[in-house]
């Protein structure tokens, strides 16, 4: 019998792709509207601005700061309508790349499998990952920066995802495209030095 593998996958760019709105202030500021929410007229502006301080390394909240620029402009919406609004406005098309079904399948079939996502935006990841065709069974937890308050490369990240494997980031083999970010973690295999298909080959031998 071969000993297990831990395996988390980054979602965006290594398990799907999504279209981002090319000015995310102008489809907040839409949705907000579309929910009743009174924008602010130097909304642009406002959301270009900080307003909460975020430590290197953390993940802040996008609902959060919208709450916060509101906030400064004397709005006071409710924050599940925000957070709905947020969502809105970044949820688009998804497609599952080329090789993800059967990657994910074979990573399956030797250990726990994860996923280990930079995300600002409460919700999207795991949206998004219903939407595809990636058989969410697979999936034994969905790590996001929102939710574990840090961000890839800060090897916390990594450590959440371990932790909600079972496991510890040196038995972990994390998969992605970015090496910045993904190529941070103990044991990385980047999509730039081995495919979907190859990784999938790889696993299915270990079986």
């Amino acid at each position: 019998m071969h000993a297990s593998q831990p395996i988390s996958f980054d979602c965006f760019g290594t398990l799907l792709s999504v279209e981002r709105p090319d000015d995310p202030a102008a489809a907040v500021s839409d949705a907000l509207d579309r929910r009743g929410v009174d924008v602010p007229d130097d909304w642009t502006r406002v959301y270009a601005e900080p307003h909460r301080q975020v430590e290197p390394g953390r993940e802040g909240s996008l609902v959060a700061h919208v709450v916060a620029a509101l906030r400064s402009r004397g709005r006071d919406p409710a924050t599940p309508t925000v957070r709905a609004a947020v969502l809105a406005a970044f949820e688009s098309p998804v497609r599952t790349r080329d090789g993800a079904v059967a990657a994910v399948d074979a990573a399956a079939s030797v250990g726990p499998v994860g996923v280990c996502s930079n995300c600002s935006v409460p919700g999207l990841v795991e949206r998004s990952l219903e939407r595809s065709t990636l058989d969410d069974e697979h999936f034994d937890a969905v790590v996001t920066s929102v939710d574990c308050g840090w961000r890839k490369p800060d090897r916390r990240a990594f450590e959440a995802v371990a932790d909600a494997l079972d496991t510890t980031p040196a038995d972990l083999l994390h998969v992605g495209d970015d090496p910045e970010t993904d190529g941070a973690a103990p044991e990385a295999a980047l999509l730039s030095e081995r495919s979907l298909p190859e990784l999938a080959a790889r696993w299915r031998d270990q079986q």
